[in-house]
């Protein structure tokens, strides 16, 4: 696959022409990636049953897989996505992080952590019911993350 960049003065607004011999997979991922980007509102496009939702990425607290399918909670509920997680980890904002093979997390949103050294450490959340765990794994680059954070404040 080819990449270019052409720019043009006279345009009044950017616009991404893709070119291709075959509709495949990997252009309708790539198309699908491209409008997510460039929704100027932060929102993400997510679904329950029939319904298209736009939320905004403030309002998500973590992704998971569940039974074949990325499951996006919020405080109140719970959507689907149409992205797999190695999909969701190149496009979402840094402040998304992986924290096991099964869950992104939203850093913005974490209230607590409690640390485990023998098992998974739980993750809580500010106004909801809703927790996660982080695996030993990923726990050192989950609190790297969060004293990045701290300092920065």
């Amino acid at each position: 696959m080819k990449i270019r960049i052409e720019m043009e003065d006279a345009l009044e607004e950017d616009e991404i022409i893709i070119r291709c011999s075959q509709l495949t997979e990997e252009i309708i991922r790539l198309q699908r990636m491209l409008q997510q980007e460039s929704n100027n509102s932060g929102q993400f496009i997510l679904y329950k049953e029939d319904t298209e939702y736009y939320v905004p990425l403030t309002d998500i607290l973590f992704f998971e897989t569940e039974s074949g399918s990325v499951r996006v909670h919020t405080r109140a509920e719970v959507y689907e996505t149409k992205y797999k997680l190695y999909e969701l980890e190149e496009i979402l904002p840094g402040h998304f992080l992986r924290i096991s093979k099964s869950a992104i997390v939203n850093c913005d949103q974490i209230y607590s952590v409690s640390r485990n050294l023998t098992a998974s450490s739980l993750i809580e959340f500010r106004n909801t019911h809703k927790q996660i765990y982080v695996s030993r794994a990923y726990y050192k680059v989950l609190k790297s993350k969060l004293d990045e954070k701290r300092l920065l404040k």
